[in-house]
This record gives structure tokens, sequence and C-alpha cells, in this order.
């Protein structure tokens, strides 16, 4: 008998350029060295499981930030991030931005 497989299933994706190294890692967008620029298809899964942790994390800092009072309570946060060709997430630092275009996530309070 045959071991007939069923079709390929394949994972739903989104292209994005990312900065490929020498070495070819395709977890790594360069940003703190050159690189040439490739479009990839960056798989969904990763990259919602990674975005959903991230804003996770961050809302829980944002919520002890408040919780903190004064006179100059947080009310917006801005952040920069990249993508990874694997659906890795790498926030951007100050330091970093200049130079890097990378997405920007904007968390305000509406009440």
């Amino acid at each position: 008998m045959d071991n007939v497989t069923g079709p390929e299933v394949i994972e739903p994706s989104l292209p994005f350029w990312v900065t490929v190294t020498e070495e070819g890692d395709d977890d790594s967008m360069g940003l703190f060295g050159g690189g040439e620029p490739a479009l990839r298809s960056v798989p969904l899964g990763p990259l919602r499981k990674n975005l959903a942790e991230t804003v996770d994390a961050l809302q829980q800092l944002f919520e002890d930030a408040a919780a903190r009072g004064g006179t100059l309570p947080l009310a917006e946060a801005q952040l920069s991030f990249q993508v990874t060709a694997s659906g890795g997430i790498q926030l951007l630092g100050t330091g970093q931005v200049q130079g890097t275009r990378g997405l920007t996530l904007v968390f305000k309070r509406t009440s």
C-alpha cells in the first residue's frame, strides 16, 4: 500500500522587507550592521504570538507606571519595533531609531 500524504499546508504569512546579514540568518534584522534588504514571507503564527506577548508585557509596564500617579501621569506611549524574518519582534530604543525604519505602536489612554 502506498503512503499518501495530504496536500501541503501553507502557513499564512505577510511580506516584510528585512535586512539579511552575511551569514543569511533569517532571524536578524541587521539593526547594528549592514546587510542586503530582502523581501521575506514572515509567518503569521510566530508573529501573532510574539506581538501578543510583547503587547501584554508592555501593557503591564504601562499599568504599573500609571498606578504611580503623580503630576505627570502616563497618558500615551509610542514604541517602534521591527519584525524579523522568522516572526520575532525587536523593540527599538531611541539610539537605534536614527536611520532605522520600523513600525510604531501607539498606546493611548481613552478615558
